[in-house]
């Protein structure tokens, strides 16, 4: 029977097709809905494979995977339960994640992907002007729960009004029932326009940060060599800069 597996494997691989390694454990990727990095193409809440997902960090992490001949699936669920299954389950990751040095220890590292600016929105038509992040304080923020700028908000003594995903920021913002809004800069605008949310302020960007696939810390080594080895290979071969360019990055 083994040796029907590999014939057959043979024959796929003269005939251009990418095959998984036998033997080979699946890989189980997560992400959320976080456009334009990651982002259900239906518009539903969850995705059960990797067609119905799309955005610059799921076409970055689309390319890698084909490039390391991996066998995978990937998700999409809301963050907590994403991160939690990278951070608990063997030979399961989640992107975008953003890297912090009490993350590290944590995950095992593929990329960078992409960057990730820090902005704080304020509502249409504000008048306030800030020079730095300590001029907000003992202001409100709207943020969400699980998010690396909100717990960064917190640990900081910031006040954060934290709901479970980011979609509905915007609409408490322009509500008034926040005075701020700490969101990624490409992510912002992109929630706000899908709840009609016109004319908010970018009042000020701070740490730029990197965005990587974190992969639990027990797959194994030659796993992760692997998928770096397929971020260095669309990196030579234009790929990675194809898929900037089609963001506006």
């Amino acid at each position: 029977m083994r040796k029907l597996a590999c014939l057959f494997a043979v024959v796929l691989a003269f005939a251009g097709v990418s095959v998984p390694a036998l033997g080979s454990e699946k890989l189980y990727i997560y992400t959320e809905n976080f456009p334009p990095y990651n982002m259900s193409s239906t518009g539903r809440a969850f995705e059960h494979n990797g067609d119905g997902i799309d955005g610059l960090c799921t076409e970055m992490v689309k390319a890698v995977l084909q490039a390391s001949g991996l066998d995978h699936v990937i998700k999409l669920r809301n963050w907590d339960y994403a991160y939690n299954r990278a951070l608990n389950k063997k030979n399961h990751g989640v992107f975008c994640t953003t890297y912090t040095e009490s993350r590290a220890p944590l995950f095992k590292w593929v990329g960078p992907l992409a960057n990730n600016l820090w902005t704080i929105f304020a509502p249409a038509g504000t008048d306030l002007q800030i020079d730095k992040l300590e001029d907000t304080r003992g202001m409100l923020y709207a943020g969400y729960r699980g998010d690396v700028m909100t717990e960064y908000l917190l640990e900081h003594g910031y006040q954060v009004s934290a709901m479970e995903s980011d979609d509905l920021n915007p609409k408490r913002l322009e509500l008034g029932q926040v005075d701020l809004w700490i969101a990624d800069r490409l992510a912002g605008p992109y929630f706000a326009s899908q709840q009609d949310v016109e004319g908010l302020v970018q009042l000020y960007s701070f740490n730029k940060t990197e965005l990587y696939l974190a992969m639990n810390i027990e797959t194994p080594d030659e796993v992760i060599q692997k998928l770096n080895k397929g971020l260095e290979t669309i990196k030579n071969n234009g790929i990675y800069e194809a898929i900037e360019t089609k963001h506006g990055l």
